[in-house]
């Protein structure tokens, strides 16, 4: 018998089916491993993080990520022999933070505090938030019909991941075209991936779809319960802006928007036939690479991850995005037009938000 006959072959790598590479994740990994594995061991870039016995051929842990992009490798064990698969990159995000749906209910403390920055802007103002994991939130003139500038970049990138078959391919001109546009907010490509589409209609037909009915894009760019006494995040327009016809949207219709596509990369989905998890967790990814900062981060350096998409136009300017803590996630909308600070005001509302939140 020959030294190579005489050592048994290791066992098929594990099949991980969460996380998938480019997506974000919430600490879930889940897969198959072949018969007669008796141990799988999880590594997050090399570290062991989880090591189970295991009955059966499928397993499903939570294990805890750091916010930023890592490598997930699952090590299936059987009797002395080992075989391993590894995912990358993977974004982690808080196991706190997780998708599940709440019913908003307005936070007295959160609503003076936001109605007194509101009111304080020198322009005009419209703001959203909410606790996505206890449905604590306020508002402020978060009715109000706002130019939508580069903000509805995400309605399209969500229209075009609802008519690809598929989630695009790492390198191919949808991927590269979202990355562009979501990442740096590239104008051609947000026109050339409506052109794919067929027209921006189709973005408004999934606008809609997802029960958005005061955002339109308008052609392309240059059972849940409320706790028990609890009143309802007041959502009205204070101060309507003034501006020609064109693409709009609210701060309530916003948050909404970003919202569903946190709840739809959960493990249960959102949406069906508009939505689906993998295409939301791929989605959350390239938003935690956009690179424009300084506005709902702008005072949360060390605190906190903000995947955001902005948008501005020489009247207007504004931020939207999903406020991730170790012990939960909030989304903040903040939409302004003309006065000045409309940064700082983003920053002071997100950091207001996190203080009541987190405390």
């Amino acid at each position: 018998m020959t030294a190579s006959a005489a050592t048994p072959a290791p066992p098929p790598a594990p099949a991980i089916v969460q996380p998938a590479p480019r997506e974000v994740s919430f600490g879930l990994v889940a897969g198959t491993v072949a018969p007669g594995t008796r141990r799988i061991v999880v590594r997050v870039d090399g570290h062991v993080v989880a090591d189970r016995r295991l009955r059966g051929t499928r397993f499903s842990l939570h294990v805890d990520l750091p916010p930023r992009d890592v490598a997930v490798g699952v090590t299936a064990v059987e009797a002395g022999r080992s075989s391993s698969s590894l995912v990358r990159p993977v974004f982690g995000l808080p196991r706190a933070s997780e998708p599940r749906r709440r019913l908003g209910h307005a936070d007295g403390a959160l609503q003076r505090r936001v109605t007194t920055l509101g009111r304080s802007y020198s322009g005009t103002a419209g703001v959203y938030v909410q606790n996505l994991t206890t449905g604590a939130g306020a508002a402020w003139n978060a009715q109000a019909r706002f130019p939508a500038a580069s903000t509805l970049k995400l309605a399209i990138a969500l229209a075009v991941l609802r008519a690809s078959p598929t989630t695009p391919e790492p390198g191919s001109w949808l991927d590269a075209r979202l990355r562009a546009m979501l990442g740096s907010s590239d104008n051609d490509a947000a026109n050339e991936l409506e052109h794919w589409l067929g027209g921006s209609y189709r973005v408004d037909e999934t606008i809609r779809a997802l029960g958005l009915t005061n955002t339109i894009m308008y052609g392309g760019y240059e059972s849940e319960r409320r706790p028990q006494g609890a009143v309802p995040i007041p959502i009205r327009t204070e101060e309507q802006p003034s501006f020609p016809i064109g693409k709009y949207t609210t701060a309530w219709d916003l948050a909404r928007l970003l919202r569903e596509v946190w709840l739809a990369a959960g493990t249960r989905g959102s949406f069906p036939g508009v939505v689906t998890a993998p295409d939301a967790r791929y989605v959350l990814f390239l938003l935690a690479h956009v690179s424009d900062r300084g506005k709902l981060d702008r005072y949360l350096a060390g605190r906190a991850v903000v995947l955001h998409k902005a948008g501005w136009i020489s009247s207007a300017r504004h931020d939207n995005g999903l406020v991730f803590w170790r012990g939960g996630v909030f989304v903040a909308t903040v939409l302004t037009w003309r006065g000045g600070g409309a940064d700082e005001l983003a920053g002071r509302v997100a950091r207001t938000a996190y203080d009541r939140f987190s405390g």
